[in-house]
Parts: C-alpha cells; sequence; structure tokens
C-alpha cells in the first residue's frame, strides 16, 4: 500500500492547505476529540473512519473504531483502515507516534488552537483540506461573529473576582494562555491567578484564602453538576459564605470546537448573577 507523503499544519503554528491537485481525502483518522467535532461540524463526518478516546459528540461519532488514547495512537489500527489522511493534535498527540506516521509515508495534518481565535481559522482551513470549503467558511464567520458579538457585550461589565478550580487534588487552577482564562477575561471574570507561572499552576489553599474570591468555578462532564462539597470548610471565602458556584459543561469549556461559544455563553450569563 502506497502512502502519499505531505505534512500540512494548521491552527496558530504556520499555515498549510492542500495541494489544488490533491483529491478530498475520504478516508480520514481524527485523533481528537475536538477534532472529530469540527470534522462534522463542516460536513466532513462521512469522510471520517477512525476516531481517539473520548470523541463522543456528535453522537455519530460514537460508532467509529478508536485508534487512539491519552497514551499513544494504535497505529496497527490505524493502518489497518487505510487512511488517505490522518489529523493529529500537535500539543496533545504523542510526538513519537507522530515521527511514525511520517515514516510511514501518511498523509497527516496538525490541528493546534491556541485562541479562541483559532477555532474560526481552523473550521476554514479544514473545510479547504476536506473538500468542504463552503461549509467551513461559513461555519468559521459564524463562529467569529458570534465570538465579536460576545466580546462587544461584555467587554464594560464591571468585574467580579473569581477563581477557577481545575481540580482540588492537588489544589489547581488556570492562568494566562490556558483555554478557561481566556473565557474567564473575556466575561470579566478577575482571575487573581492569571499572570502566576504556567497555564494550569497549583496553588495552595492560602493563597486562595487570600485572594477572597466572591465567586469559585468548577466544571463537570455527563451532565452532572460539579461537587463543591470541598469548599464548605472554608466559610470566610466570600463565594462559600453567599454559597456562589458556577458549574460548567466540561466539554464546552475545554474542547476547542464551535460549541466553545455554548461554554463562553453559560460562564459569562452564569457570572451575571454575582455582579
Amino acid at each position: 500500500m502506497k502512502y502519499l507523503l505531505m505534512v500540512l499544519l494548521l491552527g496558530s503554528s504556520v499555515l498549510g492547505y492542500a495541494r489544488e491537485q490533491d483529491a478530498a481525502p475520504q478516508r480520514i483518522v481524527a485523533l481528537a476529540p475536538h477534532i472529530t467535532e469540527m470534522l462534522y461540524a463542516i460536513g466532513a463526518g462521512p469522510q471520517v473512519v477512525a476516531v481517539s478516546d473520548f470523541s463522543d459528540y456528535p453522537q455519530q461519532a460514537l460508532t467509529l473504531p478508536r485508534v487512539a488514547n491519552f497514551a499513544g495512537v494504535n497505529i496497527e489500527a490505524l493502518l489497518a483502515l487505510q487512511p488517505d489522511l490522518v489529523i493529529a493534535w500537535r500539543s496533545g498527540t504523542p510526538a513519537a507516534d507522530v515521527n511514525r506516521l511520517k515514516q510511514l509515508g501518511l498523509r497527516l495534518a496538525f490541528s493546534d488552537p491556541l485562541s479562541l481565535d483559532d477555532i474560526s481559522t481552523e473550521l476554514q482551513q479544514l473545510g479547504e483540506l476536506t473538500g468542504h470549503a463552503d461549509q467551513g467558511a461559513r461555519q468559521a464567520a459564524e463562529f467569529a461573529t458570534a465570538l465579536q458579538q460576545l466580546r462587544a457585550d461584555y467587554q464594560q461589565k464591571s468585574p467580579v473576582k473569581v477563581f477557577f478550580a481545575m481540580s482540588v487534588a492537588p489544589l489547581s487552577t488556570v492562568a494566562n494562555k490556558a483555554w478557561p482564562q481566556q473565557m474567564l477575561q473575556l466575561c470579566q471574570a478577575d482571575n487573581p491567578f492569571a499572570n502566576v507561572k504556567g497555564d494550569y499552576p497549583q496553588v495552595g489553599i492560602e493563597q486562595v484564602l487570600q485572594s477572597q474570591p466572591e465567586v469559585i468555578i468548577q466544571a463537570s462532564r455527563g451532565g452532572t453538576v460539579a461537587d463543591f462539597a470541598y469548599w464548605q470548610r472554608y466559610a470566610t471565602l466570600p463565594a462559600v459564605k453567599q454559597q456562589q458556584f458556577i458549574s460548567l459543561n466540561a466539554d464546552q469549556l475545554y474542547r476547542t470546537t464551535p460549541r466553545t461559544l455554548l461554554g463562553i455563553r453559560q460562564l459569562c450569563q452564569a457570572l451575571d448573577l454575582y455582579r
């Protein structure tokens, strides 16, 4: 079986496109849940033949074979599907597996959205790459317009001090360019840890107590409400004293897809209750 070697770069790194003479791929493997979701959003779902673990949206993706997880890519299973395009997650797919795919001569593309605006860019590029340029451009424009409107709606809002709990054991939060931090900034949430070292720093409870957040935010999966029991022992925190907690949908919050808009709206509207 012969493979055509072509490396395409999407996202915030070097941008690339398929050559005009290249036919649209008909057997695509998506190596991250956000890639799967974006491919379906632009109309390329019927071309996807395999995905990674946790690719659970849309529902059609649940029927597809899984060839990757957090530990790496099942190269043998992937090859058996004879893909004509593999789209990897530059920040998440193990480098050793990426190198192996390159050595095998697979047609390879990378997705790596690092900012909210990158979602629009990638929707358009994936559309061009997969033969769905019109729908990709339409989805990109709709996302960009909605994102711009959200920024306009919230840029003059009064800030509210928050603590975003990525986890409580260990206690960690978000900062700098972390995906949730970008959303907090858009919604005019004041994160006292926004500029500490790293995007997902661990912090001490003493630091949180000192920061006195008015709202505590956590995300959960599976349609459940986040468990805020950990915080009840810290009654001196304004958020605990007033029982001001926000539970968010983790998939809408963490996945870089068009559904990110739902996560932003949910966060912003919830914060409006506490301004």
